[in-house]
This record gives structure tokens, C-alpha cells and sequence, in this order.
């Protein structure tokens, strides 16, 4: 096996990875959302979305990893790195957009949890 089609596999396998993150992911959110309309717990949909919006992220970041190592490490040519730029730009935007469903605000905002002080 050359270079070329080992990086092509790695890079499928990265690929499959990632769609297999979101569609299990998808299934153990939809089964722990029944479980708790079943047990008709409060903010089932919120949750539901949340998780969901969870696997899809990690799905799309291991989909991305896939088409960086086959652009970089074969042969880059000017074509393929300006699809990646295109590919990684519309990743890169769902990311943010589900980075700010799952939190309620964006990657780079803090996480202050910490009680605030009289002032």
C-alpha cells in the first residue's frame, strides 16, 4: 500500500467515524429522550436538542479532520485547498450555530458560573 491510499484510507475511516458519532449519538438521544417522556420529566425537547446537537458537533469535527488530512497530505493543489477552505467555512459556521443552541451562547464567551457579588 502507497502513501496515497493509505492517507485515502485513513481519511475514510475518519469519514465513517464521524457519521457513525452522529447517527448513534442520534439514536442514544432519541431513547434517553423517550425514557424521559416516559417519565414525563420537564424539559424533554430542550435535552433532546441539546444531546443532539452534541453528536452532530462531534460528528462534524471528526468530518472535518477527514477532509484536512486528505487535502494536506496529498498533494495540496490550489482547487482542493479552496474547496477545503469552503468545506471547513460552512463546517465551521454550523459548529457556531450549534455551539450556541446546546450553551445559549457563543464558543468564545467565558463560562461564569460563579455567584456574582453584591456591587
Amino acid at each position: 500500500m502507497d502513501f496515497h491510499s493509505a492517507i485515502e484510507t485513513v481519511g475514510e475511516a475518519v469519514d465513517v467515524a464521524g457519521v457513525a458519532v452522529m447517527v448513534v449519538g442520534a439514536l442514544i438521544a432519541s431513547v434517553l429522550a423517550l425514557g424521559r417522556l416516559a417519565k414525563r420529566e420537564e424539559l424533554v425537547y430542550r435535552r433532546y436538542r441539546q444531546s443532539l446537537g452534541r453528536a452532530i458537533l462531534l460528528g462534524l469535527e471528526l468530518l472535518v479532520a477527514a477532509d484536512i488530512i486528505r487535502t494536506v497530505a496529498v498533494a495540496p493543489t490550489l482547487e482542493s485547498v479552496a474547496v477545503l477552505a469552503a468545506i471547513v467555512l460552512i463546517r465551521t459556521f454550523l459548529s457556531f450555530s450549534l455551539e450556541l443552541e446546546i450553551t445559549g451562547r457563543w464558543p468564545w464567551q467565558k463560562n461564569d458560573d460563579r455567584p456574582r457579588e453584591a456591587e
